[in-house]
């Protein structure tokens, strides 16, 4: 890289490594995204990098794609209604493998190359995310329009976070690595939704900043088209694209997941391509991102888009 060049990017990210440093970023990993291989070592790497800068780092991840191969090895065949998940006894069972086990025993070796210290937990440690059983619910065939009442089996609604472990270790400079299994207070084991998780974790540690990393752009009109990107969303124009219908499948639990996060209090939700490289620190270091970034209420236009941009000092607190 030019000198030049090089000095000219370093100029543009000084004030944001001033204003973020210290601050906790809550970082949602999609499964599909922690599989060994240059993908997910570039995500350790951006991951670890920030974590040198001096942002404190709490990783969130899923796994239904682990654990739906692992039913399949096991002679067991998923049950999914209307796009979601029947957990049974048995699913339940290759879930606490594929989660607790290889995605988050892959993510932390991923974080060990780039000598980053990351602990691996659950949210059955120290009673840090507390659930209870989802009740039976009517749902709707997309496709057909016909209802039936599902039992979700051992499916977990959350019901609070602790944060003080998470807390802890980040004031001892660790870098938690959580997946989304929790219980109940008998002790009884459930699977949660992995961004209701990072959210809620995102607004307990007060997190200047959430992202869902997936396999898209961002929030698109047309995912086929990369120019429909909305690069820049406050809560009640995300709310109407959804209710419009121009967004929905798999982007609807991320932009419910952001959107519960900036009523709770995080300033900045963002949802960015984790198979692109280096879209977390481009997103974090340059005016005008890679990604969607949402906001409480839009006042400024984003860097990039027509009219005066935001001034990153007080976009950053």
């Amino acid at each position: 890289m030019d000198s030049h060049i090089a000095l000219t990017t370093l100029r543009i990210a000084v004030p944001y490594l001033r204003a973020y440093k210290g601050s906790v970023f809550v970082v949602k990993l999609g499964g599909g995204l922690c599989r060994p291989g240059a993908t997910l070592d570039n995500l350790a790497y951006q991951v670890a990098f920030l974590q040198q800068l001096g942002i404190k780092i709490v990783l969130v991840h899923g796994g239904g794609e682990q654990a739906t191969e692992l039913c399949l090895r096991l002679g067991l065949e998923p049950n999914i209604i209307a796009g979601r998940r029947i957990t049974d006894a048995d699913a339940l069972e290759a879930a606490k493998m594929a989660f607790a086990g290889v995605v988050n025993a892959d993510l932390l070796a991923a974080l060990r190359k780039e000598k980053a210290p990351a602990i691996g937990l659950s949210g059955i440690d120290a009673a840090l995310v507390e659930v209870h059983r989802r009740p039976p619910l009517t749902i709707a065939d997309p496709s057909t329009g016909q209802e039936q009442l599902v039992d979700f089996g051992f499916v977990g609604d959350v019901d609070c976070v602790n944060a003080k472990p998470i807390v802890h270790l980040l004031a001892g400079d660790y870098l938690p690595v959580v997946c989304s299994l929790a219980a109940d207070s008998t002790g009884q084991i459930f699977n949660v939704n992995a961004d209701t998780v990072a959210s809620r974790i995102a607004i307990e540690t007060r997190a200047a900043k959430y992202f869902s990393v997936t396999t898209v752009d961002g929030v698109l009109d047309d995912v086929a088209d990369p120019r429909s990107l909305h690069s820049y969303l406050d809560v009640e124009e995300a709310e109407e694209l959804v209710k419009s219908g121009r967004v929905g499948g798999g982007m609807l639990p991320k932009i419910s997941a952001c959107l519960d996060a900036l009523r709770g209090g995080v300033a900045r939700a963002h949802i960015v391509n984790g198979t692109r490289p280096d879209t977390l620190l481009r997103e974090v270091f340059t005016n005008e991102g890679c990604g969607t970034l949402i906001v409480a209420r839009r006042e400024r236009n984003r860097p990039g888009e027509s009219g005066p941009g935001p001034l990153v000092a007080q976009d950053a607190v």
